[in-house]
């Protein structure tokens, strides 16, 4: 039956694809391929014969492997090089266990009756068949990407026993009409659509993204997918208007606009038939195509396909500036208006930062940590230049950067190296082990601590804050009296050769073993969130700490520099920042991020995690909800650094992560402290928070800005040992003798 519609030409390419494929099968003692089947790839390629055998090996991955382990035999079979090459390839079902579909399977029926995909009954005006995927009845966590392909093949293989679909192709509609970014699978649509269009036997004519939202349209994440495959012409986002210039109304369902009805109870039952080899009469299903159509009856694709998404004024962004500058008032000036001001017994010396002072001269212990910050600071410093020149120094002197020893090269636009050496907290003898640190704590009490804090405060600065000072940088620093060292600061790529456009108020900071483990900074200002954003893309961030409330005691403490509710966006100069979903737990939030470089083109996933359980003066309420915290953005970074594989060559624990609060250096600076602290407890034993502190300073200015955080510190570090089953459990009669210092950080 089938033959008759094929012309001479075509039946003898049918026969010559038989007898080479046929061959491949006689090697292995299998059972030849049927005519129908020979037919159905070679149509799928418009009759291109090595097309067709590239496509078939593909879809049969058994033969890829034949070739590997039988040498010579595909010369005396004469298939090419390239076949060869192509056989060797691992391919889609191969990877994801797709040879085997069973139509019994309870999992499958279940995929198959959410609707999610189906094949429609009519056609487009070629006679190409329409597969309908709704993107709004997916949800990834419930179904595996196998199972969702198999559903795919299932119905696949049903709709190419028609000879129409054969002959004709198959558009695939995907449906985004209503769906959030919840449902979106990016990789399971890359499966799906290499699959479509490389490794099954229909021929891809197009696809059609319907009424595609900004978060999706905006990275363009499927259609550079096509670009690198040059099928540009086949891809289309379009509203349910623009659809009917691809498809005739009467073959589209009422909820895209078309007038025909859906049947997929009827469809499934085509499906069966077709998996338990029944040999159904697909013409039951699909409805009478006019082969009579003529060409001419189709919109020219070149006035869709010419659009621009970033051209689209339904895509227009507008973000309005609603956060209002907050004064340029001083920390210290915020505890004295409210009354919270309770350092007696500790020195004002921070006070005076926004005195110039570079020629006070520091102990002997601060010069030599000095050096050796400043020493680390230089290299790096000079490789934040180059790169925001955009010069390569390893590509460019390749032989240098392979001298350097320990160095893990950088992909992309990173800006630093890693050296564990360089880092100011390594192991090293000195400090206290656990039951040492309780003993300390207990005898000290909260008092003594307070004091031991105060000599660390009383310490000056360890550094300059000429680029902090400079007057068109005055107005970026939230307080006048929290400044960015220059030494340690971090260097934005400057725009358009102006000198005040690379300046953040953020300076690097050490963690245990790892250089520049941190970025410490202020909560943005709203004219800072562009000059944020910027620096997350610069430094690859990939998780965002935030240890503070936008508001507290109606007081604004932070920019709303993100969208706070589920798939809203903003976009801060050239990057479009999308929420992708919140999670919210009694103590902290989790939010996904998806940022878009306009400029590039290029997007990323980040994790914003907000701590809301520390009050604006104080502590957080409980140390264990600070250390699930903690351990939160671990497990955040570790899996996000995991997740980059190959495209990140620095240190294991993945690129720098940002941490902020309102000046960014009280909160920001306890949870730095306990990270390090942490990590050098697990590594080696013993604990040094006094100097920890210290260090912390030298690179972020009075980090640890009150003394009740400097208390924390040490509670908290014998908490995590208590419920590590470290310690016993510790009695704290007696412990506080004075009361509370505060916080406003």
């Amino acid at each position: 039956m089938m033959a008759d519609g094929l012309t001479q030409d075509e039946k003898r390419e049918v026969n010559t694809f038989l007898e080479k494929i046929n061959k491949y099968r006689e090697v292995e003692s299998k059972e030849p391929i049927t005519w129908n089947t020979a037919a159905k790839f070679l149509m799928a390629r418009k009759f291109d014969h090595s097309r067709a055998v590239e496509l078939y090996m593909n879809h049969e991955d058994d033969y890829g492997y034949l070739f590997l382990i039988t040498g010579q035999v595909w010369k005396k079979l004469m298939i090419s090089y390239r076949e060869l090459k192509i056989l060797k390839s691992k391919i889609t079902r191969e990877k994801e266990d797709l040879t085997h579909v069973n139509p019994e399977d309870d999992s499958l029926q279940k995929e198959l009756a959410t609707e999610k995909l189906t094949i429609l009954r009519g056609r487009d005006k070629h006679g190409a068949s329409i597969a309908l995927f709704t993107a709004r009845y997916h949800t990834p966590s419930c179904s595996p990407h196998q199972l969702v392909l198999k559903a795919l093949i299932y119905q696949l293989d049903a709709a190419l026993e028609s000879y129409d679909t054969q002959r004709h192709g198959l558009v695939f509609i995907y449906d985004m009409t209503g769906s959030k970014y919840g449902n979106f699978d990016y990789e399971l649509s890359i499966k799906i659509l290499n699959m479509l269009k490389g490794g099954y036997p229909a021929r891809l004519k197009k696809v059609l993204i319907v009424t595609a939202p900004l978060w999706f349209k905006a990275p363009f994440k499927i259609l550079r997918l096509f670009v690198r495959e040059k099928l540009r012409d086949r891809v289309f986002t379009v509203n349910t208007q623009q659809l009917l210039e691809h498809i005739p109304q009467e073959a589209l369902p009422k909820k895209l606009g078309g007038s025909a009805a859906t049947n997929h109870k009827a469809w499934l039952k085509i499906c069966l038939m077709v998996a338990t080899n029944q040999n159904p009469n697909m013409e039951t299903y699909f409805l009478t195509y006019n082969r009579k159509t003529s060409q001419n009856d189709i919109n020219a694709r070149g006035t869709i396909s010419q659009r621009s998404l970033s051209t689209d004024g339904s895509e227009t962004i507008f973000v309005s500036d609603v956060d209002s500058e907050e004064s340029k008032e001083t920390v210290n000036e915020k505890h004295n208006c409210e009354d919270k001001e309770k350092e007696d017994m500790i020195t004002d010396h921070e006070k005076e930062v926004t005195v110039e002072k570079e020629d006070v001269s520091p102990t002997h212990e601060q010069v030599k940590r000095k050096h050796e910050s400043d020493h680390s600071s230089e290299v790096d410093s000079t490789k934040r230049t180059a790169d925001d020149m955009q010069v390569d120094t390893c590509s460019a002197n390749e032989e240098d950067c392979e001298e350097l020893p320990r160095k893990k090269k950088a992909t992309s636009e990173l800006t630093y190296n890693i050296y564990e050496e360089d880092s100011l907290h390594m192991p090293e003898d000195g400090g206290m082990n656990l039951e040492t640190l309780v003993q300390h704590v207990q005898t000290l009490r909260q008092k003594g601590l307070y004091h031991e804090y105060a000599s660390i405060k009383m310490e000056p600065p360890a550094g300059t804050f000429v680029a902090s000072k400079a007057k068109y940088n005055l107005p970026k620093n939230r307080y006048s009296d929290v400044l960015a060292f220059d030494h340690s600061r971090v260097k934005l790529p400057q725009v358009d050769g102006d000198p005040s456009s690379d300046y953040i108020n953020a300076n690097y900071v050490d963690g245990y073993m790892q250089k520049q483990a941190f970025i410490s900074t202020q909560g943005p200002l709203p004219r800072t969130f562009g000059d944020f954003w910027r620096m997350v893309w610069q430094c690859q961030v990939l998780v965002v700490v935030m240890t503070t409330r936008a508001v507290e005691r109606g007081r604004t403490k932070c920019g709303q520099y993100w969208p706070c509710e589920e798939e809203a966006e903003n976009q801060f100069d050239e990057f479009i920042v999308i929420n992708t979903g919140i999670e919210q737990h009694h103590d902290y939030i989790i939010t996904g991020l998806f940022l878009h470089n306009t400029k590039t083109g290029e997007s990323r996933h980040l994790t914003h995690l907000q701590f809301i359980s520390w009050p604006d003066y104080g502590v957080p309420r409980s140390a264990a909800a600070f250390l699930d915290f903690l351990f939160r953005v671990r497990s955040c970074q570790n899996e996000a650094t995991k997740n980059l594989g190959n495209l990140w060559q620095g240190h294991p624990n993945g690129p720098p992560i940002v941490v902020h609060c309102s000046a960014g250096i009280g909160r920001t600076g306890t949870f730095m402290t306990m990270d390090i602290t942490l990590r050098r407890l697990e590594h080696i034993g013993t604990v040094d928070v006094q100097e920890t502190v210290r260090r912390i300073r030298s690179q972020r200015a009075f980090s640890i800005q009150m003394p009740d955080q400097y208390v924390f510190c040490h509670l908290a570090v014998i908490e995590h040992a208590v419920r590590q089953e470290l310690l016993p459990e510790v009695n704290w009669a007696g412990f506080t003798d004075s009361s509370s210092e505060s916080d406003d950080d």
